[in-house]
């Protein structure tokens, strides 16, 4: 007769056959490209580069014309206007990097007040959260106006930020509208998780550009770049 512990090594054996029969018979999936990640704050091989540091010429203003941002030792500069990529988007991974002013003025919104807008209509706010309180929904990380960040993973003022967002648009169908989402990091901490994006907005598209926002404060940007995920 068989002892307990050969009975049960039998079965987890067995398991992990059919289990590694089903992996291996999957063959409607796709085998993963292969890129190479990104060093030293460099985009992954598959990244879309939208600013470099040296130039804005993926970008337009919100009005059609040339940005007038400012650029200078590897950043663009709020100055102007809001600008919005030449290119649209649908899914998407985005990393973006900002800074509030160094010098504070203000308080509340009044500070440090800038946004980053997915298809040019969902705004992840930038704001100068750093000991500065104003309503939840619209601090630094929030998907303004509509979900708080998790926690305020806010920097100082002048120093450098990054936003890291997993963005799925609603997507119309026939007869409605499927809900998107939203997943972003702050300085690498989770802050929206899998925020429903609604979908019930009939002028929903599947693509739309990204729009960075002047709100008459210097927010300075640098190394912006999406990889396509549809």
């Amino acid at each position: 007769m068989k002892s307990l512990v050969q009975k049960i090594s039998g079965l987890v054996l067995a398991g992990c056959a059919a289990f590694t029969t089903l992996a291996a018979d999957n063959k409607d999936e796709k085998e993963p490209p292969v890129i190479t990640p990104g060093q030293h704050e460099a985009p992954p091989s598959d990244a879309v580069v939208l600013f470099d540091g040296k130039d804005l010429s993926a970008w337009k203003s919100d009005k059609g014309d040339a940005p007038n941002w400012k650029i200078e030792n590897g950043y663009a500069e709020v100055h102007g206007g809001s600008i919005m990529t030449k290119e649209e988007f649908g899914s998407l991974q985005l990393h973006i990097e900002w800074a509030t002013p160094s010098e504070v003025k203000g308080e509340g919104q009044g500070r440090g007040n800038s946004g980053v807008y997915l298809q040019g209509r969902y705004e992840i706010q930038v704001l100068d959260s750093y000991n500065n309180k104003t309503y939840f929904n619209g601090q630094a990380a929030s998907f303004y106006g509509h979900n708080a960040p998790l926690v305020n993973a806010s920097r100082k003022p002048g120093e450098w930020q990054t936003y890291d967002i997993v963005f799925h648009p609603p997507k119309p169908f026939e007869g409605g509208t499927a809900n998107g989402s939203i997943t972003v990091f702050h300085n690498g901490v989770l802050v929206q998780d899998h925020i429903t994006v609604n979908g019930n907005p009939p002028s929903a598209t599947t693509k739309g550009p990204i729009l960075l926002q002047d709100h008459g404060n210097p927010v300075r940007y640098r190394n912006i770049w999406v990889r396509k995920l549809d």
